[in-house]
């Protein structure tokens, strides 16, 4: 057992998040943002973790700054509408006063060189399918914050996608909800315009299941928030393709 300094944030602790690449930019992060308070890590010999506390809410909200950090620095530059996206999202999950700390928490992340692949082979490995495709929706947000979206965004989002192990439909479904063209309900669904009329209620219901808002409950109110959303955008385009096509 060993001691290690690391700030309090977050309003809960970070279990996983603290070890490997991840843990290398939080905490230089930390260092550079808070006053240093005690905690005590295990050493299993490959990676370091923080005992006890409830690490999961901590996890996910690290995980999304760092990832929010390396899609608003891929177009080299920060705007000030990125990061009022963020400080409602962190104030309206956390209040007022630790959306402030997190805020300054990003900022110095800001700083740091993000080693994206080996990051996101972290976040994959202990985070699951459901949480990573909530990010996925999350960062697709912050591209659209200031209405317009740069090319090198969406790449970037495009390659967190592909380490997160988020499939080719995964992405597109989501990336559809934001960027409308005349299939983008399709898209949504996961089908092709062809499909059936049984092939679209087929998909809709695999569609509700899979981004139903109960599988982030853990994760707070804000975040369940966003994933209503997001599964409100399912049953809109199943409504709409039932509309257009005239069957119930």
């Amino acid at each position: 057992m060993a001691k290690v300094q690391f700030g309090k944030w977050l309003g809960g602790g970070l279990g996983w998040a603290l070890g490997g690449p991840l843990g290398g930019i939080l905490g230089f992060a930390l260092g550079s943002a808070f006053d240093a308070a005690s905690v005590t890590v295990k050493d299993d010999g490959k990676t370091k973790y923080i005992s006890g506390g409830a690490p999961h809410v901590g996890d996910f909200t690290a995980s999304l700054l760092v990832l929010s950090a390396a899609v608003m620095k891929s177009d080299g530059k920060i705007l000030k509408s990125e990061l009022d996206y963020v400080k409602k999202f962190l104030a309206r999950q956390f209040g007022e006063d630790h959306a402030q700390q997190q805020l300054l928490m990003l900022k110095e992340i800001l700083k740091q060189e993000i080693p994206l692949h080996q990051v996101c082979t972290q976040i994959k490995q202990f985070m699951p399918h459901s949480e990573r495709l909530q990010i996925i929706h999350y960062l697709f947000g912050i591209s659209k914050a200031d209405d317009h979206v740069h090319e090198l965004e969406l790449q970037t989002i495009h390659t967190i996608a592909n380490y997160l192990g988020i499939s080719a439909a995964d992405f597109n479904s989501l990336k559809a909800m934001y960027f409308k063209d005349a299939t983008s309900d399709y898209k949504i669904l996961e089908i092709e315009t062809s499909a059936t009329d049984e092939e679209v209620k087929k998909a809709y219901r695999k569609m509700a299941v899979k981004f139903h808002p109960d599988k982030v409950a853990a994760l707070g109110e804000e975040v369940q928030k966003a994933a209503k959303e997001k599964f409100q955008k399912v049953l809109q385009a199943y409504e709409n393709i039932k509309k257009q096509r005239g069957f119930s």
